[in-house]
């Protein structure tokens, strides 16, 4: 294998909201035998400048608010965020020399709460819990309140605003048409809030209309399932069905065990030398079970939503791991684990 040792010179950027995208995508080839056969891609959004896919989001987001008169200088921004999107937004808050306030709940990590901190962000916390253990819409509740209340406050709104999946309509499907054009049979995405998965099929289907989206969720959220249990995973998952979702984009999807996402976590990182976020590792597992399926010589991607830096307290941990009750599956049985792997529906 060839190591390139010359590459297109960096872009010069005015902030950090102009470095986001342009990741590079990274074939599979020793986490499942399935990787012999088809060629199985991830896109690896850990590489943005504070480690998530979600900075593209925030980037966008803000940039129109600020366009638009909604956002102005000394302006305060609330947002609702268990992880990645607050940290998003607490980054080009800091750049653009705004307020932030992002309102987080039990499951937010102490990692993530230090990210927040280090970017100068002011944490709102609360405490309320539903019928599933989630405490997402205690969060909306509250970031709602704050925005009303603060002069000056901007509540991007990730979860009911329909410009969400703007960044991905505008930045990573283009992205991914330049990386793989029209030789790519299947794009492999996470779900939450469903702005990537809207905003990449309204930018791709009219141009690939032969390209099969695959929706990745975790077991307990009730977006593909309704029947709604309690789980650890952030990033994805949710405890409403998403209204920015385009469902009918979506060629499969999957819920993916929290205990074999884990483990794929894990197996990428001492297989690929890819240390990945948590739910990278459902997306992947996911990925690989549709990737059976396609021809020999086919093209898969698998986006990769953010760094497994910010995880090391949890699913790296081995401590974490098992006072969770989770086991991790070992590397040769992985291809049985991800056989047994069912599409949802």
């Amino acid at each position: 294998m060839n190591v390139i040792l010359s590459r297109p010179a960096p872009r010069l950027c005015e902030d950090v909201s102009q470095a986001v995208g342009d990741v590079p995508s990274v074939r599979l080839r020793r986490v499942a035998s399935v990787c012999e056969r088809v060629d199985c891609y991830v896109k690896l959004e850990s590489c943005n400048p504070g480690g998530s896919i979600k900075e593209k989001n925030a980037a966008i987001l803000v940039g129109q608010a600020e366009k638009e008169g909604l956002l102005r200088p000394g302006g305060t921004i609330i947002e609702s965020s268990s992880g990645n999107f607050g940290v998003g937004l607490a980054m080009i808050g800091a750049a653009r020399g705004y307020r932030v306030i992002i309102v987080v709940d039990a499951k937010t990590t102490p990692t993530f709460r230090r990210m927040l901190l280090a970017y100068g962000a002011q944490l709102a916390e609360v405490q309320e819990v539903d019928a599933a253990g989630s405490m997402q819409k205690a969060r909306i509740a509250l970031a709602t309140s704050l925005a009303q209340s603060i002069d000056g406050g901007w509540y991007p709104c990730q979860h009911y605003n329909p410009r969400n999946p703007d960044a991905h309509a505008l930045l990573t499907a283009r992205e991914i048409e330049a990386t793989f054009g029209g030789r790519l049979d299947a794009l492999v995405v996470g779900v939450s809030t469903g702005g990537q998965l809207s905003g990449l099929a309204r930018y791709l289907k009219p141009r690939y209309p032969h390209l099969k989206l695959i929706g990745v969720d975790v077991q307990g959220s009730v977006i593909f399932d309704p029947d709604p249990a309690p789980y650890k995973m952030t990033g994805i998952g949710l405890s409403f069905r998403p209204p920015n979702l385009d469902y009918t984009a979506i060629h499969a999807a999957y819920v993916v065990p929290e205990n074999l996402a884990y483990s794929m976590c894990n197996a990428l990182a001492r297989q690929e030398g890819l240390l990945l976020g948590s739910s990278s590792g459902a997306i992947v597992a996911a990925g690989l079970h549709f990737a059976r399926d396609l021809a020999a010589g086919s093209r898969i991607a698998m986006i990769n939503p953010d760094h497994g830096d910010r995880y090391l307290e949890t699913i790296y941990d081995q401590d974490w791991l098992s006072k969770n009750g989770f086991v991790l599956i070992p590397p040769e049985h992985m291809d049985v684990a991800i056989e047994q792997l069912k599409p949802a529906g």
